[in-house]
């Protein structure tokens, strides 16, 4: 490695060891030529044997970093530099491989969000290969068979084209399978008929290569095709088809010759350090390809030679992967070294080791991983790290990976360490040299853009624009094409700064000639937050949750940090509500001596390091209106992770703040009401829900369902019908009814008005409304049809796939117990115990007593004479839960479903009798003891 100069100068320990670590891509693009070099070189050899299962391999070069540094775009610039298309950066000069034979660079993206799968990967190859205009008979009469067997009824070239592999390479290739059959067929003396049969031409295949037959010389000369002919067509077999591919590759004739280079870009998303199923799978190909040079690009190195790994991977060891075994040298100057190393075979012995090292390369940003290899390998002292772990830990965190912030925090731990030891707290700093090196060759308009993009998460260039203040995007899209800007093309927004930069320009004192006074940093927040409010209002109609939950996270942020108005955030705030979705919304609490007191006049927002919504945000003091609808948007998010008392206790702090506008504070005190009612404080709950159903805002015909939903618990039945009936869509009406019915043991009628409320909220685009009604309706149904209330239970399982609705997923979790009670050997006890600790951590006292209720059917149903303690236990617990009046008829419908007389009734006003009810819930028990055989 090349000698730190700065720092073996910046001590006057002799001992100290200094290395510095920097890439640039013109010695990634001098690596790729040099492998290829040495790769052409080992194939063209005579000893070479494609078939050669054993001998080590060298045909895979790594270049691996973290997120957004560029790694995808060397991939592209790679696969047309290497297919000749003129499209080669200049910088890279003419390549200095042999002219021949034929490269064919294939790219393949594995990142989850291409969709690309294994089986896609193999067709991605061999349709790359189709524009030789000739079969692949081995490798395609296999494929073939895989084909017919895992996707019977489904022509290869609809595929191909969902793919995105028709190009005319890819159309070509259907005809060339189909072709390959007819010749396979010919050769081995089929009928024409019998020949299109995949599985017939298969079948004598194995035949011709069993007996070596001389008129099938294509496929006999491979003998391993018979046992991959003769194995389960599955994925597992696919893995292994890449051999024949090789196989035909190796025989094509010279003027059709080519050598395949496969990009296989985003490797990180083929699993992780527990998982890798497919990487397992691509190595396989790796290895069985061994005339093929891939070119890996991903966050981390490979760890194929780690010996470790053998039973994870089929191919593991350093014998078997010389070249990924080594450390990489991360300096320019070894860089330079291993770009001039040759072929492997044929390094000098003083670059041999630079040469099997150069097939691991880190490019841009470090992974962890390498933050940790780097702070240890950076400084020692007698072959000893002079950064401790625990430094390393907080350097690696704060520099989000970047080498520059590395090297600065390696020169201040120097310069602090001629005094004293270094400590943690001396690296939770940023570095005015970033920052100046980040604005050096910007102009102006860019780097006035690039101040006002910092207050931003994420941003697109009308954003970045908009809240710059300019009217015209020039400098905003030069911006986004410097390195320090990192691009998601999914996202919402798809720029963001490097973290490191982002956190640097907002907190390090800027000493520009053009920095930003503590006015311009105000006006630029309020500029953002107009823009975003533009935004969503633009987008409303069909931009969607993702839009609203994107603008308010964003906007909470610039209001909070910047003590701006709430403006647009606050009927943002009652669309967020109104869904019932409950994703996490609000910013985490800003960490102390960051708020709008410092020098940039800028708070840290998501740059605290803390992102957890259930944070410690009792600590934040409430001074602004922004402060306090954060606080309340946070709790209401929160609440479905947290007891409820903690949710009662946070908006009670919200509303005495008296920072709320009327209408705000009245979503405050109704989500307390409710929150009060869960707990089983029935007074506290009816004061709020009287207060906001009193008033005229938009949670008035809420509070009223809330009213009617207290006169139910208190077994009011006929007062909680008659303010029901007069709720309409916006009070939730039908579910409401549906309540109310249930607990009649009119189950029919409950379904229908649960149905009915499902059908409501699917019109109103309400998604957390029409979970919890198919949540219920599968609730009752599971009490008259187990059969009808498993699907129930699985339609509301999808409904509520991306919602975070802790009480009705615990609504769903009950109502599986109540469809297998009375199930003779099932554990309904046990399961209902497991339950329990969940609902009592809840703190929502109606799952608690529905879940009590479940338990007492279940023992009715079973009616057991050897243990009839389990049901009068069920009873007594259940009616322990109910004693202070909320829920008290529970106990009584426990006694109808048993059947047993009721000494002491609960006050509940029935609307029939109880009588009837009592019949009703009987009938339903005896009609479960038929449906079991008991």
């Amino acid at each position: 490695m090349a000698r730190d100069l700065r720092a073996l100068f910046g001590s006057n320990n002799q001992a100290l060891d200094a290395d510095e670590a920097f890439t640039n891509r013109q010695a990634q693009w001098d690596a790729v030529s040099s492998a290829l070099t040495g790769h052409l070189a080992r194939i063209a050899a005579p000893g070479f044997d494609v078939q050669d299962l054993e001998a080590p391999r060298h045909n895979v070069l790594v270049f691996h970093g973290v997120g957004g540094i560029g790694k995808s775009t060397l991939s592209r610039k790679l696969e047309a530099a290497l297919a000749d298309t003129g499209r080669r950066p200049a910088q890279w000069g003419e390549p200095s491989w042999p002219a021949a034979p034929r490269l064919l660079p294939v790219r393949v993206d594995l990142a989850r969000s291409a969709g690309t799968d294994f089986e896609r990967l193999v067709l991605a190859l061999r349709a790359a290969l189709a524009g030789l205009d000739r079969p692949l008979p081995a490798f395609d009469i296999a494929l073939d068979r895989y084909w017919e067997h895992n996707h019977p009824g489904e022509p290869l070239e609809d595929y191909l084209r969902r793919a995105g592999l028709v190009g005319r390479a890819g159309r070509a290739l259907p005809g060339q399978l189909q072709a390959a059959l007819g010749e396979a067929a010919q050769q081995l003396g089929l009928p024409g008929a019998v020949g299109s049969a995949v599985g017939q031409v298969a079948t004598a295949a194995v035949r011709a290569v069993r007996e070596r037959h001389a008129t099938a010389r294509a496929l006999a000369g491979c003998p391993r095709l018979a046992d991959l002919l003769e194995a389960e067509p599955d994925l597992e077999a696919l893995a292994f088809y890449p051999h024949l591919l090789a196989y035909e590759i190796d025989r094509l004739p010279a003027k059709k010759a080519v050598v395949p280079i496969v990009l296989l870009d985003t490797f990180e998303d083929t699993g992780d350090r527990t998982n890798r199923d497919l990487e397992r799978l691509i190595q396989r190909v790796v290895w069985l390809m061994p005339n093929t040079l891939f070119v890996v690009t991903g966050r981390s190195r490979l760890q194929w030679a780690d010996p470790a790994l053998q039973g994870q991977l089929d191919y593991t060891g350093p014998a078997a992967w010389p070249q990924l075994a080594a450390h990489i040298p991360t300096t320019r100057a070894d860089q330079a070294d291993r770009a001039n190393a040759g072929p492997a075979g044929s390094a000098s012995p003083g670059n041999r080791a630079a040469a099997a090292v150069s097939r691991q390369i880190l490019i841009g940003d470090f992974s962890p991983e390498d933050c940790e290899d780097y702070l240890t390998r950076r400084l020692t002292a007698d072959g000893r790290p002079l950064i401790d772990d625990r430094l390393r830990r907080i350097i690696t965190a704060r520099s989000h990976g970047l080498p520059l912030y590395l090297d600065l925090a390696v020169l201040r731990f120097l310069e602090i360490r001629r005094t004293r030891t270094p400590e943690p707290a001396d690296f939770e700093h940023d570095f005015p040299a970033l920052l100046a090196r980040t604005l050096q060759d910007l102009t102006p308009d860019e780097r006035h853009v690039l101040r006002a993009a910092s207050l931003l998460d994420a941003f697109d260039v009308p954003l970045a624009t908009a809240a710059a203040g300019l009217d015209r995007q020039a400098a905003a899209l030069r911006l986004i094409e410097r390195p320090f800007v990192r691009e998601h093309e999914a996202a919402l927004w798809p720029y963001h700064l490097h973290a490191v930069v982002r956190s640097t320009i907002r907190r390090a004192d800027d000493h520009t000639d053009d920095r930003w006074s503590l006015d311009d940093w105000q006006h630029a927040a309020a500029r953002a937050l107009d823009a975003l409010g533009g935004q969503w209002a633009a987008g409303r109609d069909a931009g969607g949750r993702a839009l609203l939950t994107g603008c308010l996270r964003q906007g909470l942020v610039l209001a909070r940090d910047h003590r701006l108005g709430l403006g647009w955030l606050a009927d943002a705030a009652w669309a967020y509500v109104s869904d019932s979705v409950w994703e996490p919304i609000a910013p985490p609490a800003p960490t102390s001596g960051t708020d709008t007191d410092t020098d940039t006049g800028t708070g840290t927002g998501t740059d605290t390091g803390q992102t957890s919504e259930d944070g410690p945000s009792g600590a934040a003091v409430l001074q602004t209106p922004a402060d306090a609808l954060v606080e309340a948007l946070r709790t209401l998010a929160a609440r479905q992770r947290e007891h409820r008392t903690h949710t009662a206790d946070r908006l009670t702090r919200v509303i005495d703040s008296r920072l709320l506008p009327a209408d705000l504070t009245d979503l405050a005190l109704y989500y307390r009401a409710k929150a009060h009612r869960d707990l089983g404080r029935a007074a506290a709950s009816r004061q709020g829900m009287q207060q906001v159903a009193a008033g005229t805002t938009r949670l008035a015909p809420a509070a009223r369902r809330g009213l009617a939903h207290l006169a139910r618990l208190d077994g009011d039945f006929p007062t909680a019908l008659a303010t029901a009936q007069n709720l309409g869509w916006a009070g939730r009406q039908h579910r409401v009814l549906g309540d109310l019915w249930w607990v009649h043991a009119e189950m029919d009628q409950a379904a229908a008005a649960y149905e009915a409320a499902r059908t409501d909220a699917e019109h109103h685009g309400v998604a957390g409304e029409a979970a919890t009604s198919q949540a219920q309706l599968a609730f009752v149904r599971a009490f008259t049809d187990p059969e009808a209330a498993d699907d129930d239970l699985h339609l509301a399982d999808q409904f509520l796939t991306g919602l975070d609705l802790r009480a009705t997923t615990l609504t769903t979790r009950i109502a599986a117990l109540v469809r297998d009670a009375g199930t003779p050997g099932d554990t309904i006890p046990e399961r209902a115990d497991v339950l329990a600790a969940e609902v009592r951590a809840s703190g929502v006292r109606a799952a608690h007593t529905a879940l009590a209720l479940a338990v007492c059917f279940h023992h009715a149903v079973r009616d057991d004479p050897d243990d009839q303690t389990a049901l009068a236990t069920a009873i007594r617990d259940l009616d322990q839960l109910t004693r202070d009046r909320d829920y008290a008829y529970y106990t009584d419908i426990a006694h109808f479903m048993a059947g047993l007389p009721l000494q002491f009734p609960s006050p509940a006003r029935w609307y029939d009798g109880p009588d009837q009810v009592r019949n009703r819930w009987r009938t339903l028990v005896t009609a479960r003891r038929t449906h079991l055989g008991l």
